[in-house]
This record gives structure tokens, sequence and C-alpha cells, in this order.
């Protein structure tokens, strides 16, 4: 598993956090707790439940989004969100916290940040009929890895980026599977509300390019020092 480092259990993801407050979290890790020490007993490791987790987000996302099933697909995700605490729960248990989890997670949730605003452009290609916002889904799903890549791409030049953005990870998942979920219910007879999920979308949208100017702008200013307090010790010696 990699050499141990000090991080928290690298399953428990900011989505998780945000979908779940730290109340909730509390009370879902005391009942969690025996089902993940059931797992461990049965050799399964966060690894795995990490990989199944994904699984269920990404079935639920290209399953039930492109046939407009906007609520069943939200629940099926949500179910799947709790993955984050039991594999989260089984490292701590295992005093596992490394290198190669913290990779895995933030690889993964890459692949379901796909799944998920694919599913959107996917309905919106075919039977939403809306170009203009299936154009905005990819755009959603673009402009979110390159935020994320951002920050990676800036920490291993030895850059602290030290600023989060306007509307991170875990913003753009909530603020776009709670107008979807609210968005399906128009299919159980709910007037008007299905406008919610384009409102959602065009807000990610411009949050995540705001998002990206911050960081890049950030980038730049924090190279810039460190370009220029590299040449003053250059200069000195």
């Amino acid at each position: 598993m990699g050499q141990p480092v000090v991080i928290e259990a690298a399953a428990t993801t900011t989505f998780g956090k945000a979908m779940l407050n730290k109340y909730a979290r509390a009370f879902f890790t005391r009942v969690l707790t025996p089902f993940a020490a059931f797992l461990i007993r049965r050799g399964v490791s966060p690894d795995m439940v990490t990989l199944i987790g994904t699984a269920g987000v990404v079935a639920g996302a290209l399953v039930f989004f492109p046939r407009g099933e906007f609520f069943w697909g939200t629940i099926v995700i949500t179910l799947f969100v709790f993955s984050d605490l039991v594999d989260g729960n089984m490292a701590r248990q295992l005093g596992r916290s490394s290198r190669w989890g913290a990779f895995l997670d933030s690889t993964l949730d890459r692949v379901a940040d796909s799944a998920i605003f694919g599913g959107f452009a996917l309905w919106y290609a075919g039977n939403g009929h809306d170009n203009a916002l299936c154009a905005v889904s990819i755009f959603c799903l673009a402009s979110g890895q390159v935020v994320s890549y951002t920050k990676a791409r800036g920490e291993s030049i030895g850059l602290p980026v030290a600023v989060n953005g306007l509307v991170e990870r875990a913003e753009r998942l909530v603020v776009s599977l709670v107008a979807a979920g609210l968005a399906g219910l128009h299919k159980f007879g709910v007037p008007g509300i299905q406008v919610l999920l384009p409102i959602a979308l065009w807000l990610v949208a411009v949050g995540s390019l705001v998002t990206l100017i911050q960081r890049v702008v950030t980038v730049r200013r924090e190279a810039a020092e460190a370009d220029a307090a590299a040449q003053g010790s250059g200069a000195a010696q």
C-alpha cells in the first residue's frame, strides 16, 4: 500500500463530506463501523469498496440520466456516496493511510465526475433535444477536470496553490445532483420543476470558469514570487 503518510483515510472524499454534514457523518460512522469491520473480516479491502462505490456512481449516471430518469439516478448515486464513509472507516480501522489510497481515490473521483456530467450531456444530446445544454454539460465535465489539474500541477512544481476557488468538486456535484433529483420529480407530476437542472448546470459552468481563473491567477502569482525568490537567493551567493 506504499509508504504511510499523515493523511485522512484516503477514500473519504470531499463529495461524501459535502453530501453529509458533520453531524450526519458522525451518526453514519457509528452505524457503519460494524459493517466496515464485517467487510474487513471477510477480506474486503478499502480499495475494493472504493472501486465498487465508483462503479455504482457510474452506473447510476450512465444508466438513468441519459433516459431522463434524474430522480432515480440521483438516488442510486447518493446511496453509493455511503461507500466514501465505509472505505474511510475501514482504512482507519486497518491503520492504512497511504499515497496509493489517495491516488486511487482522486483518480476514481475524476471517473465519477465524468460519468455524471456525461450522463447529463447524453440526455440533452438525445431525448432532451437541447444542444446548448449538452454543450454546457460537456463544459462542466471538462472544466471540472481542468480545475482539479491546475491545483495538482501547481503543487507538483512546488507551489502551495493557496486558493480553493468559488466552486470546487463538492459544490459542483451537490448543486448538480440536488437539482437533478428535484428535476426528476417532474415525472411524478410536479410541474415546472425540471427547470432546476438547466439552471444548476449554468451555475456550475460559470462557477467552474471563475474557479479556473482564480487558480490560474494564483499559480501565476506564486510562480513569479518563487522565481523571484530563487533569483534573489542565487544573486546573494
